[in-house]
Parts: C-alpha cells; structure tokens; sequence
C-alpha cells in the first residue's frame, strides 16, 4: 500500500515572501521553479504536501543564502494568521483558555506538530514536537518558526512582554545574536530528549483576560473546528518519525518508553505500530546508532570512547561489538580505512 502523504496549510510559507522579497526575491519564482501551482496556493484554504514544503523551504535558503527564514517567519506571524483557530483564541475569555483552544486544535494550524500545554498557580508551558519525520533543515525551520509566533501569539494577548525562557532542542544558529537581542527572553540550545521547542513563563495566564472576548463567537469557532479537526487525516508514519527522533536527540538513545510517551502512547501501541510498518524499536535504533558512529568516525572529530558514550554505550568494547556486527570491522580499522582512501584521492 502507498504511504498517504500528510498536507498541511500553504498559508504560512506564502508568507516567506514578506522575508524574501526584502532581498529582492520573489517566492512565486521559486513555486514555478518547483512546478507547484501558484495561483492555487495563494487561495486562503490551499494546502500543500509535506514533502513539498521540505522542497520549498530548501530552495528558499538556498536562494537567499540565509539562516534565518524560520526566525523572521515566525516573527510575521500573529494568532490572526491561525485562521479559525486564531479567531477562537482572541474570543477565548482569558489567555489560559486560549492556550488550551490552540493546544486542543493545534493539528488544524499545523498538522505537522502537537502542541501541548500545562499551567499552574505561577506558570504556562507550551511544547511543540514533531508529528511526522522531517529532514534537518526543515526541522530547524520549523522550530524556529514555532518558538518565534509563539512568543509573539502570548504576547500579543497578554498586552505586553512578559519574560519567557526559551528551549529549542536544535544546536545554536550561525544567528544566534538574533535571540540574544530578544528583550525578556532566556534561550537555551541543544536540549531535551527529542526534536522540540519549549516555552516556560512564569505567570498565571488566567489572571489576563482577552479585551475581545466573546461567548458566542467562541462557541461558532469551536464547532467550527470539531467539524474540520475530524476531517484531518492522521497519516503519520511512525518508523519514519522514530528514525528523525533518534538522529536528532544527537547523545544518547531515547528508550522506547520516552518516544512513547513524547507520542503519548503506550509502549506496547507504539511497538505494535512499529511491527506494522514492518520494522521494530530496536532495528531502528541499532541502523541509526551505527549510522551516527559511521559519521563520527569519518569526521575525526571525537576519539572512539567519545563516541560510544554519545551514543548511550557503556563502554567501549560493547560498541565495537556493535559496530563489527554491522559493518563487518571495529571502528578503529573503519577509521583508518577511511583516512587510506582520503590519503589515495589525487592531489594528496
């Protein structure tokens, strides 16, 4: 059977042109570069599949030559551009119950990610995890995209800037400056068990009411996403999901419990899925760990200990191990058939 493809709403990376277009560049250009449909894209309700996304957004940093698309995105967007989620959102009576609408309907704004939300007497956490696999780039997009329309989305219906700290699981942008000129905002890079964007302010969200709030509105946008929440299919490919995960928490392997539980499943819901994608948690973790020691290995960087540790092993010769049931030999002549072969290539 073919994999159905998840879509999800255009309306934000139309949006990219208001970044480009400073630079001179015309996102249109770049649709009709990729052979998609402009003028249908540019339709309030258009959509797009996932992997043209991914498409789009490389060939946007490739065209500008920038590390910041995702920043700047998510620093247009505001709860407006949520479309009928937003519209719930400002009718909610407090921001509290606005975080709980946006968390409850978050698959319509973007389907791609869960958003979850947990508060008490002194604080709102909001965290965002990936829902489907994703390639590098686009993760880092995407999570930058989040983190910055989140900040300004609580902002904007608190009335003010309230401090904030800010986790995103990706490594620090050659942009890095960007964030530290954010007034109010703590950020920590590299963190967490798995791809993820984290925000932690320490108010009541139920002490702030919302000036525009109004029950009856709220109650048509809340009918209005139960009818379309139960139209969006739920295509997720959960071994490809697991892979991305697992190379990209960087030191260390998740348990199948702690995936589970990202996922909010069951171990044994998760496993069963896995087996009926045709693969399970271990073969997937023992392809990506050995895929991770073959990049390491080649880049030269850590010595083989390093290695085996950052990649949750107790000790070296149980890596080896590992690594020879594989690849066929231990990572020391791996490493040193790579630097023959680097030594050979002419001009050396």
């Amino acid at each position: 059977m073919a994999k159905q493809e998840l879509r999800v709403p255009a309306r934000y990376y139309m949006r990219l042109q208001e970044v480009l277009g400073r630079q001179g560049i015309d996102v249109r250009d770049l649709l009709r570069e990729l052979s998609l449909p402009v003028a249908a894209l540019e339709q309030p309700d258009a959509t797009l599949y996932f992997s043209q996304v991914e498409q789009i957004i490389a060939r946007a940093v490739q065209a500008s030559g920038r590390s910041d698309l995702g920043f700047e995105l998510g620093k247009l967007l505001t709860v407006s551009s949520h479309s009928i989620v937003g519209f719930g959102m400002v009718n909610s009576p407090t921001v509290e119950h606005a975080m709980h609408f946006v968390a409850r309907y978050f698959r319509l704004v973007l389907p791609s990610f869960r958003m979850r939300y947990a508060s008490g007497p002194d604080h709102g956490e909001l965290l965002f995890t990936p829902t489907v696999a994703m390639g590098h780039q686009c993760l880092s997009f995407h999570i930058e995209t989040i983190a910055m329309a989140a900040l300004r989305d609580v902002h904007d219906m608190v009335g003010s800037r309230i401090p904030c700290r800010l986790y995103l699981s990706i490594a620090e942008p050659p942009h890095l400056q960007r964030y530290t000129e954010i007034r109010d905002l703590l950020c920590t890079f590299g963190t967490d068990r798995g791809p993820s964007v984290r925000l932690l302010f320490n108010v009541d969200f139920r002490r702030y009411p919302i000036a525009m709030a109004d029950a009856n509105a709220l109650k048509v946008a809340e009918e209005r996403c139960r009818e379309l929440v139960q139209q969006v299919t739920d295509v997720r490919q959960f071994a490809d999901w697991v892979a991305m995960t697992l190379r990209e928490v960087g030191d260390g392997v998740p348990s199948l419990a702690e995936l589970a539980s990202t996922l909010n499943l069951s171990t044994r819901t998760l496993n069963r899925y896995l087996e009926r994608e045709g693969t399970s948690y271990r073969e997937l973790a023992g392809r990506i760990q050995h895929e991770l020691a073959c990049e390491r290995l080649a880049a030269g960087v850590l010595s083989i200990t390093e290695i085996a540790y950052s990649l949750g092993f107790r000790d070296t010769a149980n890596f080896t191990r590992a690594f020879r049931s594989r690849a066929g030999c231990s990572p020391r002549d791996y490493r040193l058939r790579l630097a023959s072969k680097a030594e050979s290539l002419p001009g050396r």
